[in-house]
């Protein structure tokens, strides 16, 4: 009897065990529907009951943390992740380790953050946010030393218990967007985060203070829809508007060939006070998202964000030129120096024309932060820079907009303590000088001859296009220091009037440092004489042109700039260059190629500002050899060396 109720008992758990293990499936299944759909919440909710009735897998921790991690909710995506990075490490991609360290940043665990980052680098190293980690390992101290002088405060009686973000200046109000319910009309839950769909809302700005006003509806019935509506942004004129929707037209939504509803811009123009329906633009396609509009102060170029093809991670900042209307140019991605294999998105064109916008791809603070972009003097990328305390957080900002003439703006953020889940801040800041990373290099100018210090010289940085960006006078000992800016190739030039320039081309280190670089000046000429030869008089190096070659070669064209000199400083000296070759090879080849490095070597001095008058070349070939090295002769190769010469002969003075 026992051994009946034994074996029942033991058919009674197999099946309860069968059962339960085929609803855990059923309902895995189920969740990871609502995960390959973008509904978190309603995966969340699955996951979460799952794990309360003690299971676990890689795919349940790992998809617990991502439904958390793509809501900004970094405390708990950081619990998830840690059980998945604990119990199943195996089964972590980089990617993982990626979202996790950024997790860990979220609360503040940089140092934890830090460690994981560096498996995320051995496993990725060619990614550059990988890259990125390894070239800043002191990242935080480089970001407290960005912080300016921002003050920021919750718009707490502008926002609401849910979504308000994306805020943009227009005729005096800040439009912005909102999951807040008014009461007009049914919303829609979008099940990415359990909020209505968003809608644009419009707040008058006090002149004086700064204070939003009462919030109200904006855009009408031909803007706002069913679904998303955010990020706008507005020409000049304040009659045209550009802003993000979802792939929705006619009442109805499309989707890309997963079923997935992407983002698209759309245009709007306003006509008789009202906005007329809004058109969409003709790079947007049903395969991938284009978002948050950006306009350049001129309103000729628009950035945006998107995942197109040509993307380098999630989503990169590009920009088209507008052509006519509803006609742009192809977009351009731009470039490593802005976009990472991470978030790039929410960019920002001040009226002073500074880019700004968020990345969660950079050594940050946590989630997205807020960056602008420094630029050299023609207009190129020079670095990004992370805008630091209190405007940037351990949590998600982004949507930053400026009045660089006011100093004041807005900007988005979900860090803790707020009304909602995204809430708009304002900032006021006194005027700054975007903060610049420069490196140390100091030296001293000597006399080449004596190797005596030289009190008098002047020493500058010069770009490669010949801007100089910086001039010092030297001390007593002949010692100087500049403060170049980091990561550039730069030329460090000494100059004295009794002495020829010298110079060094240098690359500073991207992070800042130390260099020193030492220079030795030759005393100028005191007296010149026709039939001179000023390769002599100023100890010239040969000068070497590759086999059977005629252009000038870099340590060539070091050796010319002492003869340019010469000349720029004597105005009425007149010099012809003779070139010679060694007896070997044919007789009239050496004289035609002798003859084209003359004149090339010509060319090159008349090419920096030397009248054609005062520079002629000529060649003789193998006719004026200086030894008795002739056809045939058995040689040295310094034997023959010594008959390929340049003479710069010093025909008037």
């Amino acid at each position: 009897m026992q051994s009946i109720i034994g074996k029942r008992f033991l058919q009674f758990i197999f099946l309860f065990t069968f059962t339960f293990s085929f609803a855990q499936e059923k309902e895995l299944d189920k969740a990871a529907k609502k995960f390959e759909s973008y509904a978190f919440i309603d995966a969340q909710k699955i996951y979460l009951r799952l794990a309360g009735e003690g299971y676990e897998s890689a795919e349940l921790f790992k998809k617990l943390g991502d439904s958390y991690y793509f809501n900004g909710l970094y405390e708990d995506s950081a619990k998830w992740y840690q059980k998945l990075f604990d119990k199943y490490a195996e089964t972590l991609t980089p990617e993982d380790l990626f979202r996790y360290a950024q997790s860990l940043k979220g609360i503040q665990k940089y140092s934890e953050s830090d460690r994981i980052m560096e498996r995320f680098r051995q496993l990725k190293g060619g990614d550059s946010r990988a890259e990125l980690f390894e070239e800043k390992p002191d990242y935080l101290e480089e970001i407290s030393y960005s912080e300016s002088e921002y003050e920021v405060e919750n718009l707490r009686r502008t926002n609401s218990r849910l979504s308000d973000f994306g805020p943009m200046f227009y005729e005096n109000k800040l439009i912005f967007s909102s999951a807040r319910d008014t009461g007009s009309t049914s919303k829609y839950i979008h099940k990415w985060n359990n909020e209505p769909f968003l809608d644009f809302y419009a707040a008058p700005i006090d002149a004086e203070t700064g204070e939003l006003g009462v919030v109200e509806k904006f855009g009408g019935d031909a803007i706002n829809t069913r679904y998303h509506e955010s990020s706008p942004t507005f020409t000049s004129d304040g009659n045209t508007m550009y802003f993000t929707r979802n792939n929705f037209s006619n009442g109805v939504k499309r989707t890309d060939k997963n079923g997935t509803v992407r983002l698209k811009i759309f245009k709007s123009v306003k006509k008789g006070g009202s906005w007329g329906a809004p058109v969409e633009l003709p790079f947007n396609d049903n395969s991938y998202s284009v978002s948050h509009p950006a306009l350049s102060p001129d309103n000729k170029q628009l950035y945006f964000a998107s995942d197109m093809p040509g993307t380098v991670g999630f989503s990169d900042i590009w920009v088209v030129d507008i052509i006519g209307d509803n006609e742009y140019s192809e977009p351009k991605n731009l470039g490593p120096i802005i976009n990472t294999e991470g978030r790039e998105n929410f960019p920002f064109i001040s009226k002073k024309g500074n880019l700004y916008f968020s990345s969660d791809g950079r050594p940050g603070l946590g989630g997205l932060d807020i960056y602008v972009v420094a630029t050299k003097k023609n207009g190129d990328v020079a670095y990004v820079i992370n805008l630091g305390e209190p405007v940037n957080s351990p949590q998600d900002d982004f949507a930053f907009i400026v009045d660089d003439y006011l100093n004041i703006g807005y900007f988005s953020t979900n860090r803790y303590f707020g009304m909602g889940s995204d809430d708009i801040f304002r900032f006021s800041r006194k005027p700054v000088v975007i903060p610049v990373c420069t490196s140390l290099v100091t030296g001293t100018i000597r006399d080449k001859e004596t190797n005596l210090p030289i009190p008098t010289a002047t020493v500058s940085v010069i770009d490669l296009e010949g801007n100089v960006l910086e001039t010092t006078q030297v001390n007593e000992n002949g010692e100087y220091s500049l403060r170049p800016i980091c990561g550039q190739e730069i030329l460090i030039r000494a100059d004295e009037p009794e002495y020829y320039s010298s110079e060094s081309l240098i690359t500073t280190p991207k992070g800042g440092g130390d260099q020193v670089v030492d220079l030795y000046l030759e005393p100028r000429i005191t007296k010149i004489n026709e039939g001179d030869d000023l390769a002599d008089l100023l100890k010239l190096k040969p000068i070497y042109f590759d086999f059977d070659r005629f252009n000038i070669r870099p340590d060539a064209a070091e050796e010319l700039t002492k003869v340019l000199a010469v000349m720029e400083s004597n105005p009425s000296l007149v010099v012809e260059i003779r070139s010679h070759t060694d007896s070997r090879g044919n007789d009239a080849y050496n004289l035609s190629l002798s003859d084209k490095r003359a004149k090339s070597t010509a060319d090159w001095i008349v090419n920096r500002g030397i009248e054609p008058s005062r520079i002629s070349g000529e060649g003789f070939g193998e006719t004026q050899l200086i030894n008795d090295c002739g056809n045939g002769a058995d040689c040295t190769e310094e034997q023959h060396q010594l008959n390929r010469r340049s003479e710069f002969i010093v025909i008037s003075f």
